[in-house]
This record gives C-alpha cells, sequence and structure tokens, in this order.
C-alpha cells in the first residue's frame, strides 16, 4: 500500500457518484454459521450504510445472493435425501436454505437492497441471460478454449463425480490441506484433478478413475501481463488491504514443478526428454524446482514424471479457469460450436452474479417506478467511471475476485471497473479456524442471539480489523474453560460496553437534561469551539478510516470520541450544577448535543438500531440528521433546514431509565 495508507492526515477521500457493496455469496446448501456474518456481512453493511449516509441511499446498492449451483449444493442434496429422507426438489433445497439465510441477515439487521437466489426469481431470468452473454462474448473475442480433461468418475457407483465428491491432498506446494476437492483445495488453490494427491470418492471410498471431458475454459494466462498491473495498481491504491497484491502477486510466478531430492536421480534419467526448464534447489526445502516457459511445458513434464513414478507437487502459477462443467445442477451454457450439454462451472458465474443481481434490482425499481435509485442501468454502476464496487470477501477468495475476475472483466471489453476489493484475514473460533465441513465447528448466527444482542456483536467484530491479521472470536458462553467463572470477563462485552454504558449515558443526559432546564427543546445557540473542533475532528479521522476501508480504525475514532465528549459533558455538568450555574449548564447541554448528533452519525452505520432509537427521540428525519452533508451543522442550522427556529425544537420525551442500547437478557442480573 502507499505511504498515505498509513498517514490519514495526508489522506483526501474521494468519493464516487454512485456505489455497489457486494457480500460474498454463501453456499445454498447450508444455514449461516456466524463466520459467514461476522466476517463478511457485517464489514459489507457497516460500508454500505455508511456510503448512504455519505453520498445518498439512492447512490447505494447493497447486495448478495445464495449461491445455488453447483457441486456443494448437488452433495448436500444427496445427502439430505440419503440420510434423511428429504423429498424435495433440488430447487425446493436452496430455496429453504435461502430462506433461512435471508432470516438469519434479517436478525443481524443486515440492510441488504436485494439478497437475491442465482437459481431463485428476480435473478434468475437476469442470471441466465447474463451468463450466455459472457460466455458467448469472450468466446468470440478469442479468449475461450475447448480444452479435453479428466474428470474424477467412481467405478463402483458408476457416474462421474462433482468436485465436492473426491476427497485427497493438495498438490500445490507449501499448502499443507488434506481437504482438497477434485481441482481446488479448502484455502483455495486450484489444480488441474490429475494432481491430487490420494484421491477417495465421497460415494463409496474407492480410489475414483479419471476419465476424459471437454470444457471451455478462459484464457487466463493470456492476461499476466494485465494482472502484474493491477498488482502494480493495488500496491498504489490506498484503499486496497495488503493481503490483496501480495496474494495476487503469488499466481504470477512461472510454471514450476518440485521434485524431492530424492528423487534426482530418476528425475535425471528423464531430464533430456523433459520440455527446456531450468533446474534450482529450493532454500529451506528437501527438494528441487523445475521452471518452464509456460504452463503447457509443465503440464507436459507432469504427465511424464508422473509416467516415470517420481512423486511432486506443484506451484502457484496462471492456468486456463474453467468456465464451463459437466454436472447437471448449473446455468446451462450456451452452445458454441455445436457443443452442447454443459453447465457453467459455479465459480465464475457467482463473479458475474452480482452484476445480474444489479441488474434484477434495477428492473424491478423500474417497473415499480420506485425510483429509489439514481439509475436503473447497470452499466451507469458497473462501468461508468464515477462508479465504483467495493467488494467483501474472504482471504480465501482472493484469487477468484482479484485474479480471475479482473482479467474476464479486461476480455470482455465491457468497460467493466475494477473492483475495489475489500478482503478479510480468517475469523477463527476458540483460536481455530472453523468449518462447518471441518472438526472444530462454528456456531450458527442465530445461536449466539441466545447471548448476545445483534448491536453487541456487530460492534464487537467491527473492532476485531480482519483485514489486518486472523482474529479469535471467543465467547465466553461457548467456551468451557471459562463459560462457569464468574470472574472471567467476556471478550465480547468489551465493546459493548462503550454502547450500554457510554452512549447511553450520553444520550439519556441530553434528553433528561433538556426536559429538565430546557422545557424539552434542544438548547438554542453555538456550541463552544471544543465540542465544535473535537466533532470535526472525529468526522474527518472517521471519514479517511473509511475510505481507508479501515473499519477497525474508525470504529475507534467513533469509541475514543464518544467516552471524551462524555467526559465533557460529566466535568463541564458537575462543575455548572456544584457553581449553580444555570447558563453554564446550558453551554454544557449545548455541548453534548452536537456531539451526541455527532456520534450518533458515526456510530449509525455499526449500530443503526440504537441510533435510530436516538434519532426517533431527537424527532428529525433520517435523511436529514444521517447526512454526511449535514455533519457539521449545528443544531440551530440544522433546524434551520426544517424551518424551525433555535430554541423551539421540542425532542421527544424520554421514559425513566431508558436505553437507546440495551443489555441481552442474559446479562442482566437477577
Amino acid at each position: 500500500m502507499s505511504d498515505t495508507a498509513s498517514s490519514p492526515s495526508t489522506v483526501t477521500p474521494h468519493w464516487p457518484a454512485r456505489a455497489i457493496v457486494t457480500s460474498g455469496q454463501p453456499y445454498g446448501n447450508k444455514d449461516l454459521h456466524f463466520g459467514h456474518i461476522s466476517g463478511v456481512f457485517v464489514p459489507a453493511d457497516f460500508y454500505a450504510r455508511f456510503l448512504r449516509d455519505r453520498i445518498g441511499a439512492r447512490n447505494v446498492a447493497f447486495i448478495s445472493a445464495t449461491d445455488c449451483y453447483g457441486s456443494p449444493i448437488m452433495e448436500g442434496y444427496r445427502k439430505k435425501v440419503e440420510t434423511e429422507g428429504y423429498a424435495g426438489t433440488i430447487e425446493d433445497y436452496v430455496g429453504e436454505n435461502h430462506a433461512r439465510q435471508a432470516q438469519a441477515l434479517a436478525a443481524y439487521d443486515i440492510s441488504l437492497d436485494m439478497f437475491a437466489g442465482s437459481a431463485i426469481e428476480p435473478e434468475k431470468h437476469a442470471h441466465d441471460a447474463l451468463t450466455a452473454e459472457i460466455i458467448t462474448r469472450l468466446h468470440e473475442r478469442g479468449f475461450l478454449r475447448l480444452r479435453q480433461t479428466k474428470q474424477f468418475y467412481d467405478p463402483e457407483a458408476k457416474t462421474f463425480l462433482n468436485g465436492r465428491q473426491v476427497r485427497g491432498t493438495c498438490p500445490v506446494e507449501n499448502c499443507k490441506s488434506e481437504k482438497a476437492y477434485a481441482d481446488e483445495c479448502d484455502l483455495g488453490h486450484q489444480f488441474e484433478p490429475e494432481d491430487l494427491i490420494k484421491p477417495v470418492s465421497q460415494l463409496t471410498g474407492c480410489t475414483p478413475e479419471l476419465r476424459p471431458v471437454s470444457n471451455w475454459y478462459f484464457d487466463l494466462p493470456a492476461f499476466a501481463s494485465f494482472i502484474a498491473s493491477e498488482v502494480a495498481r493495488e500496491q498504489e491504491d490506498e484503499r486496497v488491504r495488503p493481503i490483496v497484491p501480495s496474494t495476487v502477486a503469488e499466481w504470477l510466478m512461472p510454471p514450476t514443478i518440485y521434485v524431492k531430492n530424492k528423487e534426482r536421480a530418476a528425475y535425471e534419467a528423464i531430464a533430456a526428454e523433459l520440455p527446456a526448464h531450468t533446474t534450482e534447489p529450493v532454500a529451506g526445502k528437501e527438494s528441487f524446482a523445475l521452471t518452464f516457459a509456460d504452463w503447457e511445458a509443465r503440464d507436459r513434464a507432469h504427465e511424464q514424471l508422473a509416467a516415470a513414478g517420481i512423486f511432486i507437487r506443484t506451484g502457484k502459477t496462471l492456468l486456463p479457469f474453467r468456465i464451463t462443467g459437466n454436472i447437471a445442477w448449473g446455468v446451462k451454457a450456451p452452445v458454441i460450436d455445436g457443443v452442447e450439454g454443459l453447465t457453467t462451472w459455479c465459480w465464475p458465474e457467482s463473479l458475474w452474479a452480482p452484476i445480474s443481481i444489479t441488474a434484477a434490482l434495477l428492473e424491478q425499481d423500474a417497473h415499480s417506478g420506485a425510483g429509489r435509485y439514481a439509475s436503473d442501468d447497470w452499466r451507469d454502476w458497473w462501468c461508468s467511471p464515477d462508479a465504483a464496487q467495493y467488494q467483501f470477501i474472504g482471504q480465501d477468495n482472493i484469487y477468484f475476485y482479484c485474479v480471475a475476475q479482473p482479467a474476464m472483466w479486461e476480455a470482455l471489453g465491457w468497460g467493466l471497473d475494477q473492483s475495489v476489493p475489500v478482503a478479510n484475514y480468517h475469523i477463527l473460533f476458540m483460536g481455530k479456524k472453523a468449518s462447518s465441513s471441518g472438526a472444530v465447528k462454528p456456531p450458527m448466527a442465530r445461536d449466539l442471539l441466545d447471548y448476545y444482542t445483534p448491536e453487541q456483536l456487530r460492534a464487537h467484530w467491527l473492532s476485531l480489523d480482519l483485514g489486518a491479521k486472523p482474529v479469535s472470536f471467543s465467547p465466553k458462553p461457548l467456551d468451557p474453560k471459562v463459560r462457569d467463572n464468574p470472574a472471567a470477563v467476556d471478550p465480547v462485552l468489551k465493546e459493548s460496553a462503550l454502547l450500554t454504558n457510554v452512549f447511553n449515558r450520553l444520550a439519556r443526559s441530553c434528553f433528561y437534561g433538556a426536559a429538565n432546564a430546557c422545557a424539552g427543546m434542544i438548547p438554542a445557540g453555538r456550541p463552544s469551539d471544543e465540542a465544535i473542533a473535537a466533532c470535526d475532528a472525529a468526522l474527518r479521522d472517521f471519514e479517511v478510516a473509511m475510505y481507508l476501508t479501515n473499519l477497525a480504525g474508525a470504529m475507534h475514532v467513533a469509541d475514543d470520541f464518544i467516552r471524551a465528549a462524555n467526559k465533557r459533558w460529566s466535568d463541564a455538568s458537575k462543575a455548572a450544577k456544584n457553581a449553580g450555574d444555570d447558563d453554564a449548564y446550558v453551554a454544557a447541554l449545548r455541548d453534548a448535543f452536537h456531539e451526541l448528533k455527532c456520534a450518533a452519525l458515526l456510530m449509525h452505520p455499526a449500530v443503526p438500531a440504537g441510533c435510530e432509537k436516538i434519532r426517533e427521540h431527537l424527532a428529525i428525519d433520517a435523511e436529514r440528521l444521517f447526512s454526511w452533508d449535514n455533519a457539521s451543522l449545528t443544531f440551530d442550522e440544522l433546524l434551520a433546514t426544517m424551518g424551525e427556529r433555535p430554541g423551539e425544537h421540542a425532542v421527544v420525551e424520554l421514559p425513566p431509565r431508558f436505553d437507546f442500547f440495551e443489555r441481552h437478557p442474559s446479562q442482566l442480573k437477577r
């Protein structure tokens, strides 16, 4: 990243006229566990809500979908039918999972403009049409190649196996994953099926055979120079986290095969027969590397080495990116050059799914006449130089969104803007990587609401700084080591204290103070220079942090500001009361109201429900109070835009001991 990323004072945010915000699409074979919500949806929602406040709601579309197609869904459906006697169709299966996912998102106040499904209307028709258009265009522009490759076949079950029906060990050098599928491991590494180590059929447990199939592949290696330029751009883009260009750069390595030193004699016996290559030892490893001019030469050498019984691993490099597949459950691929009966592989179609969701959303808006959005043409959101796309993803998916997607966007020649990828590291559970299909099972998102409020969890997850490192989520009620220890602190409630104690206290003080000292009115007059300066500084630092996609940094700015504002109020109001100075008390109250307005604006994207309660009691409409166009206005100036005179705006009376931010019932003393 550029130096400005670490020096906020030198950064001047430049916001787009229109913005798309996306979050990674969960597979349609499961409900959402906490990692889906905490690692992707909550950060994306935070950013989308901020952008609505910053550039206007009609200029922001926050979208996601259930990823309905592909082998994970087929395998999940098969198991449900076989083990549970499920009688529904596969369409029923994904539809039911989609509904559960939507319910979980709603429970966490995720404000998607559309949560669609690639096999569910209204997106389905738009997605099917766009898929056919993209594949046809890539072929017409000369970037698709028909390749004959090998697919696993179970000789006992007498059927081809989809990607999730084969398990083995990842063949990519330095990867230790033993949870690899036919052509991709759980860490996102791509490889050819024949490279998978120790494959096992998940249907019968036998060793599957490899049989030839034909599919269309995108010529990703042809875009090596373009991808290298993208790496350089991302390194200079202060909004892009360092993990993105560093990960993308790994895929630009030359085609390489790694051979154990103990196989040296066997290698030398056939070295002259291999395609031209260079060799060199690998530092710190008991192996040496063979480097080839291109991936095709590497693959020919791979076959020769395998035929000689030499065990190898391959390095990361750009390989043709598969576009179609041979499983039945997928978007039908168009017939090209007489090749028919293929479906679209789920990964490429999930990359352009956000575009089809946008098209479906805007088509719906146009037909309804609602006019919710600044434009009903998807190209104005994806191809216009004054628009931007913020794609929130996990680190496992950087290859797809930051290697394959940019190259395909360039190949299409539509002027598609290269997005701002916002990549998060893994959120761990009790210090370990959790996966619904792994040994450590993550809690389901909805189950956490038995112990915490949505706002407590949102605030905690946003503070974890997943953009910088993997972080553990360790809720006390689920930790057998401390859950029964009353003296043990729950780390999840650290941020909650800001809400339930400090922010609550500041907000209550304003409303109770107005009732006691100003006849229930917001006090008139200009706040002190100190209060105005504190607000202006917090607004500036928060906006810069958000521009830099430093979400934890933005939360830190808001936290510091609210604590300082509450202390200023406490000190000033006590001093005024002790001196019996009513004017000084009203002046302190005026400052507190100004700082409350600022605090509500900053925290609105993070904890919207509580901030909406503050707005309701201020009796000011949301578009006015939460607009950054009004961020620096005093209450006198803001009320003037409503046609009201200073000192005459009544707030809504606050009941005794009212909480804008509540504790979960399980946290209350009994």
